[in-house]
Parts: structure tokens; sequence; C-alpha cells
């Protein structure tokens, strides 16, 4: 529950303090809650301190989710010399690196791949939509049993990095944009969530409310979204209960009023340590900052796109500057935005891949130019491929068995490709790469033990590598 005091309410000092601040079971900014910090703090510290030193070599990550399945063979391993029915339409372009080539609709990034780590055979058997392989690192399950968000999941990565007690404690720490994975069917799909450690450890799930030049003809007619993620109103949020807000105005802008109100009162001076902590990051100008893209320069905005997933991985680069430390942008829209190409594959791809190509490239450089990219690793990636055959539509279906990783900066090899497809990138030919090795190699660049456990449910100690190693080769 979230309660922020009203205007008419009075005492000695003009604040009731009950009704001061008042917030715990409630997913918000980082899932902090009034006394889970410093539990999670000391806890952890005990158990971090027990495991082999694993010295971090990237600060923060920007997780870029391409829901549905990006068709890996008309991205990065085109096969033009595969039969009429698997090698598709588009045409490879040499890139930055010898003897590596990716998609022609894709120029900027091809001169920026010498800064890359390539993966070509991200390979599991989970053929399920949802961000839950790509958030978790697990890809044992079924949609029976792991489709919708339960308590019983496996958290997120970004939940773990919360438990440890990792990020700033003025900036939201683990942050979904732009609104939370299903969120156009009214679903909630696994992955993100803190599971079995709890919602408090849930991310900032931010809203949108994008705009479109004209309806889709359907599933697979791609329409550009003209948006920005903001942050949640007061009706937008969980278990919430606050007589006097109004759902009309950002939950952000009636914080501040009530900071006005609060400030020098006896109030904030009556709350512990934590509940001022929680405060703080309620009404920190860095969370009101970051999502402020007038901030920006118009250069700036126009070089990432102005459209929903630029604006998005604007704000991404804006959080992490300020301190965040995971910030998924998850690409599902209605209109036909998403990369589930059964049908249409190549039209879609014609729309999609220069937006993704734009606001990829922009986020390395712009990174890059700040003295961040070193510090900071920025991962683009799918939950699987898409199947080598076209099928009748024009269309490719779901493919786990391969996939691919594109990752720059936080201690990556630069110039490197890893893994090798068959002649139709059906397979791996070598070096499969499962979603458990994904994480830890996550984990790992985050100074993280891939190894260590946490109880699940039943008090059973779970592997937060789901039986993967990190990709060492990708690792300086």
């Amino acid at each position: 529950m979230l309660r922020i005091v009203g205007h008419s309410t009075a005492a000695c000092d003009g604040i009731r303090r009950r009704d001061a601040l008042t917030v715990g079971g409630l997913s918000l900014f980082g899932g902090l809650t009034l006394s889970r910090v410093l539990q999670a703090q000391q806890t952890n510290a005990t158990a971090i301190a027990n495991e082999p030193h694993h010295p971090a070599k990237a600060k923060s990550v920007i997780l870029v989710n391409l829901f549905g399945g990006p068709p890996h063979i008309d991205m990065f391993d085109l096969k033009p010399h595969a039969p009429d029915n698997v090698r598709g339409e588009f045409k490879p372009i040499s890139t930055s690196v010898p003897d590596v080539q990716i998609c022609e609709l894709l120029p900027q990034l091809s001169k920026i791949m010498d800064r890359a780590t390539l993966i070509r055979t991200y390979s599991h058997k989970y053929n399920s939509h949802n961000p839950y392989n790509v958030l978790t690192g697990f890809d044992g399950g079924n949609d029976r049993e792991n489709y919708f968000a339960k308590r019983s999941d496996h958290p997120g990565m970004g939940c773990i990095m919360q438990y440890l007690g990792m990020g700033s404690r003025d900036i939201p720490s683990y942050v979904v944009m732009p609104a939370f994975p299903g969120y156009t069917q009214a679903l909630r799909r696994s992955g993100p969530y803190g599971g079995y450690l709890g919602a408090q450890y849930d991310p900032l799930f931010t809203v949108c409310d994008p705009k479109f030049e004209r309806e889709s003809k359907g599933d697979y007619d791609h329409v550009m979204a003209i948006g920005e993620p903001v942050l949640p109103s007061a009706g937008e949020l969980p278990d919430i209960s606050a007589d006097r807000l109004d759902k009309r105005r950002s939950l952000l802008e009636q914080i501040d009023d009530q900071r006005r109100v609060l400030d020098g009162s006896r109030a904030v001076e009556s709350m512990g340590q934590f509940q001022q902590q929680v405060f703080s990051l309620l009404t920190s100008q860095k969370t009101q900052n970051a999502f402020d893209l007038h901030l920006e320069p118009d250069a700036v905005r126009d070089r990432y796109g102005r459209n929903l997933w630029g604006s998005s991985t604007l704000i991404a680069r804006r959080l992490i500057e300020a301190g965040s430390t995971l910030v998924n942008v998850h690409w599902e829209a209605k209109n036909g935005s998403h990369w589930d190409l059964h049908a249409n594959n190549f039209g879609m791809c014609r729309s999609q891949m220069p937006q993704l190509d734009q606001m990829t490239s922009a986020l390395v450089l712009d990174l890059e130019e700040r003295g961040l990219l070193d510090s900071t690793l920025v991962v683009v990636m799918g939950e699987m491929g898409r199947s080598p055959r076209i099928n009748g539509a024009a269309g490719r279906d779901h493919w786990p068995q391969c996939g691919f990783v594109l990752m720059f900066g936080g201690g990556t090899q630069r110039g490197f490709v890893i893994g090798r497809t068959d002649s139709q990138a059906a397979y791996p030919a070598d070096r499969p790469v499962s979603a458990g090795d994904m994480a830890s190699t996550i984990y790992q660049l985050m100074g993280i033990n891939p190894e260590m456990t946490v109880e699940d449910l039943n008090g059973r100690p779970i592997h937060m590598n789901h039986g993967g190693d990190p990709v060492w080769e990708a690792i300086t």
C-alpha cells in the first residue's frame, strides 16, 4: 500500500504522522520497501563475502528484448547461398569487422560491429512467447506452467541485483519500459518479476500511450509507434490506497506537492531511516529528470529516433547515467510492433529493422562519447530466432533452436563472433549458448558469482545460472 498525505490533514505540525508516508507490499521504484533494504544488504553482504570474488567489469545493463523472436537468418546470420525458400529477400553487407556480414537494412550497426560481440548460436528448447528465458536464464519451462507470471517463478536478473543491494538509493535500480510485458494483451508475461524472492524486488514498470498514423491491417502490418514511456500515475500502481490522489495527474507531480508540505516537518524527522530512503526515492529529482526528454537537445532525440523505441532507449541511457542498474526495453506494442513474424516477415523487417539500427547504434555511440560504454553492458536479443524455411504467408515460424545475441561494452570483446550455424542457420554447428549461459555471462560481468543460490518457496537452494556457464570468450 502507498498512502500520501492530503492537503487537509492536520496535527500539531500540520501533518498526521500515520498519514505522512506508508509503503509496503508495493512494487514501485525498484521494489524498495521500508525494511527490506537493510535486510537484503546485511543478508547478502554475508553471502557474497563467502563466495569467490568476481570483480565487476560492468556497472549497469541495458537489455533490449525484441519480443516475438527476431529472424536471425535475416539479420545477423544471412545465408545467401541457401535455397530460395530459406535465404529470404535481403542481401548481406560488409561490416567494420573483416569477413563479418550482416543485413543490408542495418547499415549503421555495420559500422560499429568492431565494438560488438555477436553470438550466432543462442539455442534452447523453450518455445514460448514471453521474456522468461531472456530475463531469468531459465529455459526449461513450458506454456502451461510458465507463460503467465506467478509467485513460484524464478526471479529476473534485475530482481537478483536488487536482492543483492546493487544500485543507487535515489533512482530506480531496475526499470522495464515502455510497459510491462504483455500489456497490449492485458496479461502479465513471466520474466521480469521477483518470483519466489518476493514482489518487493519487482521492477518499476513505466506506462505508455503510443500514437499511430493509422490502424494496422492486422498483426503483421507494422505501424510505427510514436510516444515515450512515462512514470505511472496513481491509478496504474498495484495495491494502492491513496484517498486524495488525482489519477489524472502523474504520481511524481503529486508526490512533489507533498514534498513541499512535508519539507521541514517533524513528520519527516520522525520517519525511520528506511522510510526516509523510500521518501527520497519517490521524490528524487534524479528520477524525474531521467524521464524528462525535454532536457535532451533535439539533435540527440533525432539521433535515437522520435518513436516509442528510440525514446525508451534514450531514457534507458539517462537512467543508467543517473545510477540505475538494469533497464529493459521490451519491444512489444499494438499495431504490429513486435517480432513474432509468422507472416509478412520481410515487410515487417523493412519497417522495423531501420528503427532498431538507428536506436542501437545511437545508444552505443552515445554511451561511448560519454565515457559510459566500458561500464555499461548493452544486450540486444529476443526469446528465440525464426525458422529457416519461409512459410506460405511469407513469414517465418518459431525457432528456439537458434537465434542471436548482440552485445556491446561492459567488459565484452570487440569485433568478435561466437558460434557458427549450419548452411541454413537452423542449428548450431558449434558453440551453442543457452539462456543459462547468457544469464551467467551477465552476472559475471556485473561482478555477481553465477554459482550463487537463493531459496525457492520450498526452501530449496536454486542456482541463478540455471545450469549455465559464462561465455568466457565474450569477456575481456
